[in-house]
């Protein structure tokens, strides 16, 4: 039989060991579960006689615990949810140390910080609204969270510090020694402000060492992703790759964290079992984190998160036409004549359902690729005459080198007559239109070049990265280097947050309209995205890191004077605009226009796909042209 324990529960500070101490007053207890931040607990005894037993004298009891007295009260249950762990890794990168350092060195690092001011300090020590510090080597400075890197402070770090960082790079945790140290003093109760340390004034790999205590730090992903990850006395932290780059990681200022059992082992990440959680009150808590000033811009593969990448000042999202033509001219248009034949070497294997398409038109037939790249669709089915057309002079150029026949053009301006075509293939294109009307007259205009019975397939970049349980290819492919480097054929965009509900809140508070100083309202920016990752937003940039020689990509010239570089190999980052699909939008969006009817619609590896059949000619000047053409004949 089960009962819950009223007023008796981690968030009111009643520790699961002063709990348990009294419920076994009645009897044998088979399980306890403790819920964190939750003022009760659910206690199940091994037989009735003793729940009733626990009943009838423990309702009432009066429990001294963390300095204050509780009164507990009992309820019988008819079911406790036992099945509540969830499994959880540690951020990608992240790795704890239990006992890095032994008590005597713990104790020699504590003296080596002298929290006395001296006159003639040669470190910077300041006292912070929620904690003391304290930097050697360089000055943190918290106005702009960056450091002044040609101003050194004398002495450099204590020479007590030498063992552990010879111990590090010995390790392999760290490859260069680290010339910048942070010492953190915390109260019980005191903690720190989730953030990201400054991609700028940091290389990669972070150290951070705990001294006198433990504590808790919560590490949270951009798509809402939390993990806490508990910290033992003399423990170090190492942050490397995304944990250090993408994930925020912050201390909740509290007296007492959650914690598993001493008996479950003291570090890693926080469990949700809750047969398995205490209280444990926090200590004076010393943190030494350890870093290398980084020289050269950041080259991450996190833009979103990186000051950097971060443009100067991101476009918003276009209301108007001239808008919508200026943020595709800038961020379609030119960056695939830049980008053009890196593009082309990662564009080479055709997609399954998109061939069988081909594959299944009558021989005879005229077929139009509008946005052919660099025409990989276009000798697919060798018996039908297919041609194709691209806004970019550089891609076609490539498409017609492979004997291929193809011209520029815009999608919404096709120079083919109407009713011209048996089919139409838009794959990856329409999702570069910035507006919703630009986006439904891309498919008109494919619709206008198809002859009565013609048939159309659209693809188009899906919010939907995650679709019946399976992750898209793309997902699968993540890698911690930047994305669109790795030659692979790029079949989807993004993920999507494993929680569905999360995920639209998120995505609808990141686009609300916002005021500028003056009460207008004004346009939400597009962010960059990272990629790899959850979308947050429909509307987004995605970087193109430029690999090979840029002189060999046609059109990389010296006109983009603003565009991002990867000082590392002086490569340039470029952005690409994007609107990603929603279940749905696709569809909808198709229904809107007349004349044609949706054959089929479905989920393709992160694309959403629709497949669409001309039912008749419209009232519009080209169509009305094209009866006069085919009752002539």
């Amino acid at each position: 039989m089960h009962l819950v324990v009223s007023n008796g529960g981690l968030g009111n500070g009643v520790s699961r060991e002063s709990l348990l101490e009294v419920l076994k007053e009645g009897g044998t207890v088979e399980s306890l579960l403790t819920p964190p931040a939750k003022p009760y607990a659910f206690v199940t005894y091994s037989s009735t006689e003793a729940c009733q037993n626990a009943y009838t004298h423990l309702n009432g009891r009066a429990l001294q615990c963390q300095e204050q007295s509780v009164t507990l009260y009992f309820s019988y249950v008819e079911k406790v949810d036992g099945d509540r762990s969830v499994s959880r890794a540690l951020p990608p990168g992240l790795l704890v140390l239990e006992d890095f350092v032994s008590p005597e060195e713990e104790l020699q690092l504590l003296h080596a910080v002298d929290w006395t001011p001296h006159t003639d300090d040669v470190t910077v020590q300041k006292a912070l609204k929620h904690r003391r510090v304290k930097h050697y080597g360089y000055e943190f400075r918290y106005d702009n969270n960056n450091v002044d890197k040609d101003k050194p402070l004398p002495g450099g770090l204590p020479v007590e510090c030498d063992a552990l960082l010879q111990r590090c790079l010995a390790d392999g945790h760290i490859s260069v020694l680290p010339d910048q140290l942070t010492v953190n003093q915390y109260q019980s109760g005191q903690g720190i402000p989730p953030h990201v340390d400054t991609h700028s004034a940091f290389e990669d790999t972070i150290l951070s060492l705990s001294l006198g205590a433990k504590t808790v730090m919560d590490f949270k992903h951009p798509d809402g992703r939390s993990v806490a990850v508990v910290l033992p006395e003399r423990s170090l932290l190492v942050m490397k790759g995304e944990s250090r780059y993408l994930w925020t990681h912050g201390i909740t200022p509290r007296k007492f964290d959650v914690v598993p059992v001493l008996e479950a082992g003291g570090s890693g990440v926080m469990t949700s079992d809750l047969s398995n959680l205490t209280l444990s009150r926090r200590g004076t808590r010393i943190s030494m984190t350890f870093r290398k000033i980084r020289h050269t811009p950041c080259n991450c593969a996190y833009p979103s998160a990186c000051d950097s990448q971060r443009l100067p000042s991101p476009p918003t999202v276009p209301v108007a036409e001239g808008d919508a033509c200026r943020l595709e001219s800038q961020y379609v248009h030119q960056v695939y004549e830049e980008i053009s034949s890196h593009f082309s070497s990662t564009r080479h294997s055709p997609w399954p359902q998109v061939r069988d398409f081909l594959l299944s038109l009558p021989p005879g037939s005229v077929l139009a690729d509008i946005g052919c790249g660099n025409g990989k669709y276009l000798g697919i089915n060798p018996e039908v005459m297919s041609v194709g057309c691209d806004r970019s002079a550089n891609l076609v150029q490539i498409c017609t080198e492979r004997g291929h026949e193809g011209f520029v053009s815009d999608a919404l301006s096709v120079p083919l007559r109407s009713g011209s075509c048996d089919a139409c293939i838009s794959i990856a294109v329409i999702h570069h239109f910035s507006t919703q009307e630009r986006r439904q007259a891309a498919v008109r205009e494919l619709i206008r070049l198809l002859k009565v019975g013609g048939r159309a397939l659209i693809y188009v970049w899906a919010m939907e990265q995650e679709y019946n349980h399976q992750k898209s290819k793309y997902l699968k492919e993540r890698t911690t280097g930047t994305s669109m480097e790795n030659g692979k054929e790029l079949k989807t965009e993004e993920n999507k947050s494993n929680q569905p509900e999360e995920h639209d809140r998120k995505m609808s508070s990141d686009m609300k309209h916002t005021e500028d100083g003056f009460g207008n309202v004004t346009q939400p920016r597009i962010h960059v995205h990272t990629n790899r990752t959850a979308f947050l937003s429909q509307d987004l940039l995605v970087p193109w890191h430029l690999k090979g020689n840029a002189d060999k990509n046609k059109g990389a010239t010296s006109s983009s004077t603003d565009v991002p570089v990867d000082n590392t190999s002086q490569r340039p980052v470029f952005h690409r605009y994007y609107h990603v699909f929603q279940q749905g939008e696709l569809e909808e969006m198709c229904f809107g226009v007349a004349g044609v009817k949706v054959l089929r619609s479905y989920h393709d590896q992160g694309n959403w796909c629709v497949e669409l059949e001309k039912t008749h000619y419209t009232s519009s000047k080209d169509d009305i042209a094209q009866e006069k053409i085919e009752f002539i004949e």
